[in-house]
């Protein structure tokens, strides 16, 4: 008898659910925070618990350094930013359009931590217009929620999610800073990178680790991304996707510096070409890796994983029509490597992945070769300057000629005038080789911003 999707799912993530255990809470636990959060609770220095390791953790690397680490703390602010691109509209102009932007966002954001619970939340609502293409003009939102929350001293339920409402995925209040780098092969594929187009994008996960004994943990998790482009027009070959991801993973300490294990996931990746639903393309994938992690000093990791993925592809949704992309079923290696590093005055992570993937936007599912680096230094007290790159190849599963490849370089620089207004500046190139972007493949953006910002530490 074959298991369906769903049920499979909901056993992966209940499998590995532990009896919860009659034990008294511990001291509070310090907390490591910055741009992006990815320490657990589970990471407390101070105690023999085990860190989750990178490669089943589901977290973004941080690129604070280590002077920025502070808790406890509620952040607010305005951002000014404006920008100028040489092609906003991308495929769906016969030449390049170019174009000026004006964004002004509020910003808030809390960082607190006790003795069970770390919450850190921000939220950017905001606002751009545009000089040429007004038509794009529209309000936009930044919104992410992480959750960690100790059950008890050996069980740790953790719970992200983050929403971006955009016209341009370069748009975002926090631009300056590098993107973010991850350590897994979970989460959605954001490597298509849409026209000045309206965009919608969620990212949520769920996930539990209990550490049974001295040297020994268990963890389960849930990932669910959606991709929405409310104007089809706007995005002609790209498309809504959605993906559905569970994991299983056991972990063994062998030292406080070295970490082995291996872990189970299973990959629901949907796209949906007519946008009604029909012929909706679906892909299921089981992949069993084996990892390996190192952590020589607290502030730098690296890590290694591997293993057979077994991939179903161009199936057709139940209860709808005809598949779009060729049924194909193989066996495929995965794997990748990743570190970061965090100092008083440096931040790097870099990773390199290769996987079946959902195909962030393309016709169906995709073997994704990608790699992405990013870096902050400190250059003096008051400037700053942070550097990112990527590449990525997706190679549609039956119908390569369908895939193709991007590459994007960021630079920016920072500079703290006083103690609350932010100064920065910037540019990104991004070139795709999509057949959809044949005729303008490249884009150039120069930005500038100027912010007011404030925080207030919370009482303990």
């Amino acid at each position: 008898m074959r298991i369906s999707g769903s049920v499979r799912l909901g056993l992966v993530v209940l499998a590995s659910l532990p009896v919860w255990p009659q034990e008294q809470p511990t001291a509070p636990v310090p907390a490591v925070t910055g741009p992006v959060i990815s320490v657990s609770l589970n990471s407390d220095p101070g105690e023999d618990r085990m860190l989750t390791p990178p490669p089943v953790s589901g977290q973004i690397y941080p690129l604070s350094f280590a002077s920025e680490e502070r808790a406890n703390y509620l952040r607010g602010g305005v951002t000014f930013t404006t920008a100028y691109s040489d092609n906003v509209l991308g495929a769906t102009s016969a030449t390049p359009v170019s174009d000026v932007s004006y964004s002004i966002w509020p910003t808030i954001a809390l960082d607190e931590t006790t003795s069970r619970l770390h919450t850190v939340f921000s939220y950017a609502p905001g606002f751009t217009f545009y000089q040429r293409t007004s038509a794009y003009n529209e309000a936009d939102q930044n919104l992410a929620l992480n959750l960690d929350y100790r059950l008890s001293p050996h069980v740790t339920v953790s719970v992200r999610d983050g929403l971006q409402k955009s016209s341009n995925v370069f748009n975002q209040p926090d631009q300056g800073l590098a993107g973010g780098v991850s350590g897994g092969a979970q989460g959605g594929n954001d490597s298509v990178i849409a026209p000045l187009a309206d965009r919608l994008s969620n990212t949520g996960n769920v996930g539990i680790t209990y550490q049974f004994s001295a040297n020994a943990m268990i963890g389960a998790s849930a990932t669910f991304t959606n991709l929405h482009y409310p104007n089809p027009t706007e995005v002609p070959g790209l498309y809504d996707a959605a993906t559905r991801a569970g994991s299983v993973f056991y972990s063994y300490r062998l030292s406080k510096q070295h970490y082995i294990g291996a872990t189970y996931q299973y990959q629901q990746l949907l796209s949906y070409p007519n946008y009604s639903g029909a012929g909706t393309n679906q892909t299921e994938t089981d992949g069993a890796y084996l990892f390996y992690s190192y952590y020589p000093a607290p502030t730098f990791s690296f890590s290694l994983f591997g293993g057979p993925q077994y991939y179903n592809a161009g199936l057709q949704y139940p209860g709808v029509g005809q598949s779009t992309v060729p049924a194909a079923q193989a066996w495929s290696p995965a794997g990748g490597a990743s570190l970061n590093w965090q100092a008083q005055r440096t931040s790097l992570a870099a990773s390199y992945a290769h996987s079946v993937s959902g195909g962030g936007g393309l016709i169906g599912a995709v073997e994704l070769d990608s790699a992405n680096a990013s870096l902050r230094q400190q250059l003096t007290r008051h400037v700053s300057a942070a550097l990112a790159g990527g590449y990525a190849n997706n190679g549609v599963l039956a119908v390569s000629s369908l895939g193709g490849h991007s590459v994007s370089a960021s630079a920016a620089l920072q500079r703290m005038v006083g103690e609350h207004v932010n100064l920065q500046a910037g540019y990104t190139r991004l070139h795709q080789t999509y057949s959809f972007f044949s005729a303008n493949p490249d884009t150039n953006r120069e930005w500038v911003s100027i912010s007011y910002q404030f925080a207030r530490p919370l009482g303990r």
